[in-house]
């Protein structure tokens, strides 16, 4: 593994690095002279810097993809966007379930039972702040104007701030005076054998000369793609289908030409019968029995006792106001949120492999036991911010910006019979003792209400010298989080503890911008960011085996994380050719980093006290001829840590050693896509659209590149096995490459049919690795969707 020796090196490769961009501007200008009579790309506007602007006038990186990119990539969620934005990264751990990371800043993997790890990147849709750690919401993409990437902290313009970066889903809004709409329907078949298809609209409707209504809605019904086992030898196919029920309803009043006011109700619900998780060991299917039918599970397989689900219903409500006041404008945005969460897996295998070390009997170990975690969230927020809006040099925006989070988490372990069991074998009574006020035949339950509040003053100003362009912001934040925990049975502490964290302090920035040409643009920033500590939950110390105690149960609380993030960059645009590119450095300080806590099925966060990201992200697009344009993205990461955690002995901590690499984050990530437009038909127009996207190789947690390929030791002796045995899993995901194809056709009628092939050669892309009870339970992959081909027709009127 290539590695740098100091920070100074890899400033200084980082430098050279720089230099070589620079140098790629003016070859952008040859690249453009062959082609100087095409039809220009399009400028995209952004409003990443709460003003109108092209990405080219953005002083710092910045990505967007429209609409027309959207539709033409075949993407339907955020990951598939991920794919085509350099710095760009999503962790799939199952529907509804993905981290976002910028440039490498990662924790590494955040799972359903760690409700109290923050968000590292900021999700907003439009003006209200939406992230939610592990669970933001995957917004259906319809009727979106563009989706933008802002690389880097954010916290001088933005209410809620950011460590690594913002993503900004951008809704068409409503319209004065303009009647339209559109209509859309899907028929799709994945893997060759399940369907699936959406029909969704949306429509503005001008209600008089001061209002416009625009609404939107959708149903989707998912394909499945993942077959379970069940006892007795039954197989039930695509058990991951499920359906994603949504719109949103947005009322424009301006009853003059200095106010407008727009409300806005948003409803999305997603359901699954099932994850994306494909086993590579399960207690009850495995090669090792011997007076049960040994089991070697394929691809895309896996084994149940129970059926499985995910429900996420949100509710958003919130109104923008905006106030033309001469030089100034004000805008107020308040937003609130309810949301309901339920995620409910077969948990048999754990509650089992638990069972097998107390010494249940067989009987006892194959009871079916159901894992339910639960999330309530209301979420209030108000943001209110007043920016100048003349044309002089000097520029500015200052805003207050406060939130209030009231969160509940619950998990519950049902097992019907699991009491008799209990006390059949430690001794009666033994489970109503460790109840702690919690309801029978569930060896373990949590309680975790949640209450968060944050307070931030923001601002930044700039100034225009002519060619040079300063800006500077700031912001000053406090935070206070209130968290409690009670636990109860079997394989719980018989918790009952509260816990507060708070902070506050003050995150500058500053950005240089420099106008080297019409065509050319040298930009350079550095920003902090911030990201709030916390509790720990405590271990399940019944589950630990010593060694496993001994090691992780003195991490109870974990500290604020803050970044440095440093960038120089260039923008430069010849006619048909756009390129722009950054180097960056980030140097993090108390990176909260989540590890396995091995046998006591918990996950914990520590601090690592040094580690870094640094990289190049390169985007470029450009039209070869009238007909053809090409693009491409992509960018290079190293992320390690620079410092290392060790347990009492000396011993590394969960592969947190210096010069180990970042998990979650490939190191190279690129994609390729070509579209070319012709006329058919006597004159319609057509296109062919060719994608190809690399994901480079990843680790799901810090200690999967320490003893890897790992022998997981399983939950045997089971199933008349005698001692144990061993499933050795090489943890290194290997990269992968997705291919996808699509052709349109545009009709006199206002009909668009396209026709695709998404993932052309049917790669299984093995998106992240998890293990129950440190592999003694289950070991599986998330896997990404396979082979899908469809059909759409879309209709504007």
């Amino acid at each position: 593994m290539r590695r740098f020796s100091s920070a100074k090196s890899v400033r200084t490769r980082l430098l050279t690095a720089g230099c070589a961009i620079a140098l790629l501007a003016p070859a952008g200008a040859a690249l453009a002279q062959d082609g100087q009579d095409a039809t220009n790309l399009d400028e995209i506007i952004v409003t990443g810097t709460k003003r109108d602007s092209t990405i080219q006038d953005v002083p710092f990186s910045i990505n967007a993809q429209t609409q027309e990119d959207i539709q033409r990539s075949g993407a339907v969620t955020l990951e598939d966007l991920a794919r085509n934005v350099a710095g760009l990264s999503i962790q799939n751990l199952g529907p509804g379930q993905s981290q976002v990371s910028v440039r490498g800043v990662s924790a590494g993997q955040v799972v359903r039972d760690q409700p109290g790890v923050k968000e590292q990147v900021g999700v907003y849709l439009d003006e209200s702040v939406v992230s939610l750690s592990l669970f933001t919401p995957d917004f259906d993409l319809f009727d979106l104007n563009r989706v933008e990437t802002l690389r880097g902290p954010q916290g001088t313009l933005f209410g809620s701030g950011s460590v690594g970066g913002t993503v900004r889903y951008i809704t068409n809004q409503p319209t004065l005076g303009v009647s339209e709409g559109t209509l859309e329907a899907n028929v799709n078949v994945v893997e060759g054998d399940d369907l699936g298809g959406h029909l969704k609209g949306a429509i503005n409707i001008p209600v008089s000369d001061t209002v416009a209504l625009r609404a939107v809605a959708y149903h989707t019904e998912y394909a499945g793609f993942i077959d379970a086992r069940r006892e007795g030898g039954a197989v039930r196919d695509n058990i991951n289908d499920g359906t994603r029920t949504g719109g949103r309803v947005a009322l424009l009043f301006e009853p003059s030409s200095t106010v407008s006011i727009t409300p806005r109700i948003v409803y999305q619900k997603i359901e699954t019968e099932g994850f994306n998780r494909q086993e590579a060991f399960n207690l009850f299917a495995n090669p090792f029995t011997t007076t049960r039918a040994p089991v070697i599970l394929g691809e895309r397989e896996q084994f149940l006792l129970l059926d499985e689900a995910f429900e996420d219903e949100t509710l958003l409500a919130d109104l923008t106001a905006s106030f033309d006041l001469g030089a100034v404008e004000l805008t107020s945005v308040t937003s609130y949120i309810d949301r309901d969460i339920l995620v409910s897996r077969d948990a048999s295998a754990l509650t089992g492999s638990v069972s097998v070390d107390l010494g249940f009997p067989a009987a006892a170990v194959l009871l079916p036991s159901n894992l339910v975690d639960t999330t309530t969230l209301e979420q209030f927020s108000q943001e209110v911010r007043i920016s100048s809006t003349s044309d002089g040099p000097f520029q500015w925006l200052a805003g207050v910006f406060y939130s209030q989070v009231d969160r509940v988490y619950s998990q519950l372990l049902p097992t019907p019979g699991y009491d008799a069991a209990t006390d059949a074998t430690l001794g009666a009574g033994t489970s109503v003792a460790v109840r702690n006020g919690f309801g029978p035949n569930s060896p373990y339950n949590a309680l975790l209400p949640y209450d968060i509040e944050q307070t931030a003053v923001f601002g930044e100003a700039s100034y225009d010298f002519g060619q040079l362009t300063v800006t500077a912001g700031g912001r000053f934040y406090d935070f206070s989080e209130t968290r409690s925990f009670t636990s109860g049975g079997l394989f719980a502490n018989g918790d009952r503890r509260t816990d507060t964290t708070a902070s506050d302090g003050f995150t500058p920035r500053i950005l240089v911008s420099y106008e080297a040409s019409d065509n050319v643009t040298f930009n350079a920033q550095a920003a902090q960011g911030f990201r709030l500590g916390g509790v720990n939950d405590p271990l399940n110390i019944p589950l630990c085996s010593p060694a496993d105690a001994a090691i992780f149960g003195g991490f109870q609380t974990y500290d604020d994380e803050t970044l440095w993030n440093y960038e120089a960059g260039v923008k430069s645009r010849f006619g048909n050719v756009t390129l722009n590119s950054a180097v960056f450095y980030t140097d993090i300080e108390n990176l909260q980093t989540t590890l396995d806590a091995g046998s006591c099925s918990s996950r914990v966060v520590f601090n690592v006290e040094s580690a870094h990201t640094a990289g190049i992200e390169l985007e470029l697009s450009t039209l070869l001829t009238d007909n053809l344009e090409v693009g491409f993205s992509g960018s290079f990461v190293e992320a390690e840590f620079d410092s290392t955690v060790r347990d009492g002995t000396g011993a590394v901590i969960g592969g947190i050693r210096e010069g180990n690499r970042l998990p979650s984050v490939p190191e190279l990530q690129f994609s390729l896509n070509a579209t070319y437009s012709f006329t058919v038909l006597s004159g319609l127009p057509g296109y062919v659209n060719a994608s190809f996207q690399h994901v480079g190789s990843r680790y799901t947690q810090a200690s999967d590149q320490e003893n890897n390929p790992r022998s997981f030791t399983s939950g045997l002796p089971f199933g008349g096995a005698t001692g144990t045995r061993a499933t050795i899993v090489d943890l290194e995901l290997p990269s992968y490459e997705l291919f996808n194809l699509s052709a349109g056709i545009e009709f006199d009628n206002g009909i668009e049919a396209i026709v695709y092939i998404n993932n052309l050669f049917d790669e299984n892309p093995l998106l992240s690795f998890d293990r129950e009870r440190g592999g003694r339970a289950r070991l599986g992959y998330t896997v990404g969707t396979p082979r899908t081909m469809g059909l759409t027709l879309r209709r504007s009127f």
